[in-house]
């Protein structure tokens, strides 16, 4: 069986207790998106060559000393980003210098981040789909390796989100993990204001594919390259707006890449706390302490999350001791040194792999190379607690603790909250109490009545609206609603077709700091600690320990052991 019950996608029309917009329009009859029959069984894309690689004898001495250079990349951080992108810089050690080409590109990266003054913001997403770049289902024997079912489960799920920061001084890298459940506000989705962070992607690339196929556009490889290119823009949109930094590269990779990767390298080095049995799902079946896992099991190592004493969280610290593992495996293998072994690394890329557009990785591995030994950090954003909405489980979540958490470790400056508005407000301000402490909504709605806020309706939130502190407007109140998230500390927006024209209205959770507007106020503000877990101040050592637990930071260098995961 496969890993993941993923939801049918999508899930377009109202539906009680589901947090979204009404649609415009009436939405068909809820369905999977699915993909035409393929005409033939074998992969497409299959592996290709860079291009001629110049013997030695014949590169310049200014050549050859760059070639010289770019091998030694090879001792420090450059390997375990290497391995994040399928190892695909490795080529650079073999002196191929044409390596860039014969990559899938994408244009989501928006063009006011691509230069971040010599800082890299690098989104890895691990895709779950049992498809093709082209749309066309996986042979049947990659499937059983996979142990993904038979090609028809699963959608377009961002199941692994990892936001890595490498300063241009590349002295500390830092890696968050974005666990995939977290509970978030969307934009450009019709029928919806949240969802789970990892539907982002399926959801908009089928109402892209949708609206394409209205248009005469047919089932085949276009269809599919538009669809994954709007899915690929929402969810980097996503991640840059619930982690409050801008994101200037990202590498896509699918289920059958992860595969392929670990099969290239000749499997890759775990270390398990406890024996686990998790045949039905994921395929993971393995004992205790350190082993040794060929392609198809490392896979269903990654994938686990059933019999893990924290779901999900756990997840992402096997995702974090896997990327550890293939990048100390490529550096104590000779891998970069080896040129059957890169020929290998550089076929699973261009098969597997999907870069953002402009990105040199020439240029990338020889920035590396400065580096000596940095230390990497891995950490997990953290989770208030968890909740099910619509018959979905779901991590509820503090973004603005985790945008200051994120800000914080990447070095990105916090703006201090506008104490009023820039200008005057125009739009009427409703207020829902959903913090669960009566009163709180009609003490937030004076407070800002008091900066220069219309007051309007002073309610209780309803199922639909949440348990988080979120701002929704309506048709001309997207400035008004802008001002009101600065003033608040940058709580997340999304506009919202329920809403009156001219209307904003603010839904009040526990997680709302109501001292920002008043420092007379008590606080009951969820903050996050330096570990990730997530705690309260006006809540006991007792009650936060039910917290879900993030686990502490690993910080590594590579070489070091590998960590032992739940």
């Amino acid at each position: 069986m496969y890993d993941d019950a993923t939801q049918p996608l999508p899930v377009v029309g109202p539906e009680s207790g589901r947090s979204r917009r009404a649609p415009e329009t009436p939405n068909p009859t809820p369905r999977r998106s699915r993909r035409a029959e393929p005409t033939s069984n074998r992969r497409s894309g299959g592996k290709r060559r860079a291009g001629t690689t110049r013997e030695s004898a014949e590169r310049t001495p200014a050549q050859r000393a760059r070639d010289k250079k770019l091998r030694l990349a090879g001792r420090g951080i450059t390997a375990l980003v290497a391995a994040a992108v399928m190892g695909i810089t490795g080529v650079v050690w073999y002196g191929r210098m044409d390596f860039d080409q014969g990559f899938v590109r994408s244009g989501a990266i928006s063009p006011e981040d691509v230069n971040l003054d010599g800082d890299i913001n690098m989104l890895l997403i691990g895709l779950d789909t049992r498809k093709d770049l082209n749309g066309n289902d996986l042979p049947k024997e990659i499937l059983d390796q996979l142990h993904a079912g038979d090609g028809s489960e699963g959608g377009y799920n961002a199941n692994s989100l990892i936001l890595v920061h490498i300063p241009k001084d590349l002295k500390h890298i830092v890696a968050f993990s974005i666990p995939r459940d977290d509970y978030v506000p969307v934009q450009g989705i019709p029928g919806y204001d949240h969802a789970k962070i990892k539907e982002s992607y399926g959801l908009k690339k089928y109402d892209v594919e949708q609206k394409l196929k209205a248009k005469g556009m047919a089932e085949g490889p276009e269809l599919e390259r538009q669809g994954r290119e709007a899915g690929r823009a929402s969810i980097v949109q996503t991640v840059k707006a619930l982690t409050g930094v801008p994101i200037n590269r990202f590498a896509e990779i699918s289920l059958a890449g992860f595969y392929d990767l670990a099969t290239a390298l000749g499997g890759v080095d775990v270390c398990l706390n406890h024996a686990v049995d998790d045949s039905y799902y994921s395929g993971a079946q393995f004992p205790a302490g350190p082993q040794h896992l060929d392609g198809s099991d490392a896979l269903a190592f990654v994938r686990q999350r059933h019999g893990l004493e924290n779901g999900d969280l756990d997840r992402t610290h096997r995702q974090q001791a896997f990327l550890t593992s293939v990048a100390n495996s490529m550096k104590s293998s000779g891998t970069l040194g080896n040129p059957v072994r890169l020929k290998q690394l550089m076929d699973v890329a261009h098969k597997d792999v999907v870069l953002s557009d402009g990105w040199s990785l020439t240029d990338f591995a020889t920035t590396l190379g400065r580096a000596e030994s940095p230390t990497v950090e891995f950490r997990t954003l953290p989770v208030l607690r968890y909740d099910n909405i619509d018959g979905q489980d779901v991590n509820i979540i503090d973004p603005v603790a985790i945008k200051k958490t994120v800000r914080e470790a990447f070095g990105v400056s916090t703006p201090a909250a506008p104490s009023a508005p820039a200008t005057t407000p125009t739009s009427t301000l409703d207020v829902a109490n959903a913090s669960g402490t009566p009163g709180q909504a009609a003490k937030v709605s004076k407070l800002l009545a008091a900066k220069g806020f219309p007051q309007g309706d002073v309610a209780n939130a309803t199922y639909a609206d949440g348990t988080t502190s979120t701002i929704y407007y309506g048709t001309g109140a997207d400035t008004d609603a802008k001002q009101l998230s600065e003033m608040l500390g940058g709580i997340p927006v999304s506009p919202s077709t329920q809403l009156s024209s001219g209307h904003v209205k603010l839904v009040v959770g526990s997680d709302l700091d109501i001292s920002i507007l008043d420092p007379t106020a008590a606080t009951t503000t969820p903050t996050t600690t330096a570990g990730g877990s997530s705690t309260s101040a006006a809540t006991s050592d007792a009650a936060s320990s039910d917290a879900p637990d993030s686990g502490k930071p690993v910080t590594t260098t590579i070489g070091s052991k590998i960590p032992c995961v739940n």
